[in-house]
């Protein structure tokens, strides 16, 4: 995720001025949200609830914490490439296959744990969980979710929405680092916790996307590999359902 605004400027219910209120970052892993929770506490100047936040960012890309709410600036050229490479060739095979929906951000999915309502980058949802795309945004969390790191998101990304996506039930969470070039991919195990799932030969199959592999290694190509050669890679040359 791109780097954090220090401010943002809180919209009001009504049409009075707007409220300056200072965007909180989130703390490292925490096990539980009591103690991020507390901090916010300490030093928020405005709350608003989850339902004034999907009214009042639509089609911003913001992150609702239990009240405070954080905008994302601009992201850079290479993220943003890798974000619309994996939409497009996942969106791609997910149609052919007919397993679900696919979004990007700003596409907001509510944690209820945690009270937060987070964007990640690219995130998917199964047929058999349709049901959980509201108007607004997503009920529930996503089966599958992507973040691809920045500098200043790593100790989100690893730390705190780590913990978040496990303990709210994302079967499977890609890391994706262009800077360091690397790559993980976490599975969730029947006993609630991520475990890493290997690649062999440097491939990667998801279970949540049945069928779906990648080759790890293509991330780092530059240019990343033209959509449509993937894509008939993916399916074996054949034809595209229509």
């Amino acid at each position: 995720m791109a780097q954090l605004v220090e401010t943002i400027t809180a919209r009001a219910k009504n049409s009075s001025p707007p409220i300056m209120a200072r965007a909180v970052d989130v703390l490292p892993r925490p096990s539980h949200n009591g103690g991020e929770k507390r901090a916010l506490k300490k030093s928020k100047i405005q709350t608003m609830s989850y339902e004034q936040f999907l009214k009042n960012y639509d089609g911003c890309h913001a992150e609702w914490l239990g009240g405070e709410v954080i905008t994302i600036m601009s992201a850079t050229p290479r993220h943003q490439d890798m974000v619309g490479w994996f939409s497009t060739t996942l969106r791609l095979f997910v149609e052919n296959h007919d397993l679900g929906k696919l979004y990007v951000a700003p596409t907001n999915m509510y944690l209820a744990t945690f009270e937060r309502g987070r964007e990640p980058d690219v995130l998917f949802v199964s047929k058999a969980r349709l049901g959980i795309i509201q108007e607004t945004h997503l009920a529930e969390p996503a089966d599958m979710v992507i973040e691809i790191i920045s500098p200043e998101s790593v100790d989100r990304d690893r730390g705190t929405k780590f913990s978040e996506y496990e303990q709210s039930g994302v079967q499977e969470y890609w890391l994706i680092d262009p800077v360091r070039q690397q790559a993980e991919f976490y599975r969730l195990g029947k006993d609630g916790y991520y475990r890493t799932v290997p690649t062999p030969e440097g491939i990667f199959h998801s279970a949540v996307l049945d069928g779906y592999w990648l080759r790890v290694a293509d991330l780092w190509r530059e240019p990343l590999p033209k959509i449509m050669e993937v894509v008939r890679e993916l399916e074996g040359n054949k034809v595209f359902k229509t």
